[in-house]
């Protein structure tokens, strides 16, 4: 039997910041991390390509909440403890700095995922943590004040500890047999799979200000879309995703959705074409790009009308001027199934938030039980989102177990 006096389960991102923030609040504890895989801080490494999209630069409590569909609530309290200027603080103090890029994504300066691996094994090195690898846990009990954990080859006790997993459902398994209920997992932020000839053969077209609806359901986005060789994709399409991932799932990720490409009413639009009918008669209608929508796009939209590529806006019909405005305004596509969005996977279910005491990231139904990251139901819309709710949950367990064991 090794005995620890904190047990933090999983080598993640939430896993390593809680250890290191035990470690450095109290160094008289012997803290461990049981990491199941040969190495740790996996999705930290693929994270951003690559270059781990380390948090996003919102600085409002309220305002960054919004960006979580599940967790919206519960986070605002903890933001307003630890939130991003608070991970760019604790970054830059151990040598890293940080950058925002013009969408808000936020990057060490460096642009490698390592730079963010080598601080974490260099600050848990420098305060004693031990992190022991090939460790799966296999159960987890409670004798008396403490735990025990059976892991593959060796078992464990500890008077605390923080479950940091992620989205696994063994571990899941094993929170239940402790009393916890856990939300069944879905995917979140997957792109749409789309055959329709109206994108097709236009891969890497972006349109940069729509409206996406479900039709049916109470569920619209809007910002960049990106059309690629199996669908849709970009912000528009990933935050849909996200926010309606239980909806979608009920759906088997088959639905239409509504597309308003240039963010006008149908009659604003219909008046601007008929303005055009007078003001350039004898010019074709593809060759006559509008409402700032990429070229090759505006095509496909164009002959989707009821039109040639020798139509000229003299010779339109009211029914061709009406068509057009509708693909512009409300094109309506077919979806039929999902695709994971790069490597950045994300799950929405985990541990029911109503279970946790959000003032200290502990169970409510078991003493000295802790959690961080995505293995609770929380998810958001990019990946610098999810870790700064990694950062934050992580902190601030930290600073509980760190002064009360």
């Amino acid at each position: 039997m090794i005995k620890k006096d904190v047990i933090i389960i999983g080598g993640g991102a939430a896993g390593f910041f809680a250890a290191i923030n035990i470690a450095e609040n109290n160094p008289e504890l012997q803290v461990a991390i049981l990491e199941r895989a040969k190495e740790g801080l996996a999705k930290v490494k693929v994270s951003g390509g690559g270059r781990c999209n380390v948090t996003h630069a919102e600085f409002m409590p309220s305002e960054l909440v919004k960006n979580y569909p599940r967790g919206e609530k519960e986070l605002l309290g903890p933001f307003h403890q630890f939130m991003t200027g608070d991970t760019i603080a604790w970054f830059e103090e151990r040598g890293v700095e940080l950058k925002i890029e013009d969408d808000g994504r936020m990057f060490p300066v460096s642009n490698s995922s390592q730079t963010i691996i080598d601080c974490f094994l260099s600050e848990a090195q420098k305060h004693g943590v031990d992190i022991l690898y090939n460790q799966p846990v296999k159960s987890i009990e409670k004798e008396g004040d403490a735990f025990v954990i059976q892991t593959s080859d060796n078992r464990f006790t500890s008077n605390k500890i923080l479950v940091a997993t992620g989205s696994n459902p063994k571990i899941w398994k094993l929170l239940e047999d402790l009393g916890h209920s856990v939300s069944e997992p879905v995917p979140s932020l997957f792109t749409f799979n789309i055959k329709d000839d109206r994108i097709q053969d236009i891969p890497g077209v972006v349109a940069l200000n729509v409206e996406v609806k479900v039709l049916g359901a109470n569920l619209w986005s809007e910002g960049p879309l990106l059309i690629t060789h199996w669908g849709m994709s970009a912000p528009s399409i990933l935050k849909l995703s996200a926010f309606g991932a239980l909806e979608l799932a009920k759906r088997d990720y088959k639905f239409q959705i509504e597309i308003n490409f240039i963010r006008q009413s149908f009659e604003a639009a219909l008046g601007v074409l008929k303005d055009l009918k007078q003001t350039m008669p004898k010019k074709t209608v593809f060759k006559s790009t509008q409402f700032d929508l990429p070229k090759r796009l505006w095509h496909k939209l164009v002959l989707a009308s009821e039109m040639s590529e020798t139509t000229r806006w003299a010779d339109l019909n009211k029914m061709q001027l009406e068509t057009l405005v509708k693909q512009l305004t409300s094109a309506v596509f077919n979806v039929d199934g999902k695709s994971t969005f790069k490597e950045e996977f994300v799950t929405a279910g985990g541990v029911n938030l109503k279970e946790v005491n959000f003032k200290t990231f502990e169970s409510k139904y078991v003493e000295n039980l802790y959690f961080a990251g995505e293995v609770l139901n929380i998810d958001a819309i990019t990946g610098g989102f999810n870790f700064q709710n990694a950062w934050t949950g992580a902190f601030i367990a930290a600073r509980d177990i760190a002064k009360s064991v």
